[in-house]
C-alpha cells in the first residue's frame, strides 16, 4: 500500500479523533461549574484507556488490518489526545522494566513542557509588545 494511502489512513482517523474531542470537551463545559480542566483530564485518561487498548490488542490479534490500526493510533488517538501515545509510550517502558528511562521520560515531558509553554508565553508577549510599539 502506498505511503499516500496510508496518510488519507492517519488523516481521516485524525479528523474523526479531533472532532471527538472537541464535541466531548463542549458536553463536559456545558455541563461542569468547576474551572478544573475536567474535560481535557477526562479526554487525556480515555485516550490513554483507548490507545492502550487498541495496541495491546491490535498487535496480538489479528482482528483488524495494519491500515485500520494506524488510522485508530496514529490517526483517531492522535487527533483524541497526543497525552495518550505519552502514557504509552511511558507504559511500555515500565513494563520492559526499563523504569529508570520510563521515570526520566515523564519527569521529562512534565518539565520540559511546561517549560516550553512559558516560552511560548514570553514569545507571544514579545511579539504583543513589538506590535504595540
Amino acid at each position: 500500500m502506498s505511503r499516500a494511502i496510508l496518510v488519507v489512513y492517519v488523516a481521516t482517523g485524525g479528523a474523526l479523533g479531533t472532532a471527538a474531542r472537541y464535541a466531548l470537551a463542549l458536553f463536559v463545559q456545558s455541563r461542569s461549574t468547576s474551572t478544573f480542566p475536567s474535560a481535557t483530564l477526562l479526554i487525556n485518561v480515555s485516550g490513554s484507556i483507548l490507545l492502550g487498548f487498541l495496541m495491546r490488542y491490535g498487535l496480538e490479534s489479528s482482528s483488524a488490518s495494519p491500515e485500520v490500526r494506524l488510522l485508530l493510533t496514529t490517526g483517531f488517538c492522535g487527533g483524541y489526545t497526543t497525552f495518550s501515545t505519552f502514557s504509552y509510550e511511558t507504559a511500555r517502558l515500565l513494563e520492559d522494566g526499563e523504569w529508570s528511562r520510563g521515570v526520566a521520560y515523564v519527569v521529562a515531558s512534565v518539565a520540559v513542557s511546561l517549560i516550553g509553554t512559558f516560552v511560548g508565553f514570553a514569545l507571544a508577549r514579545a511579539l504583543l509588545t513589538a506590535q504595540r510599539a
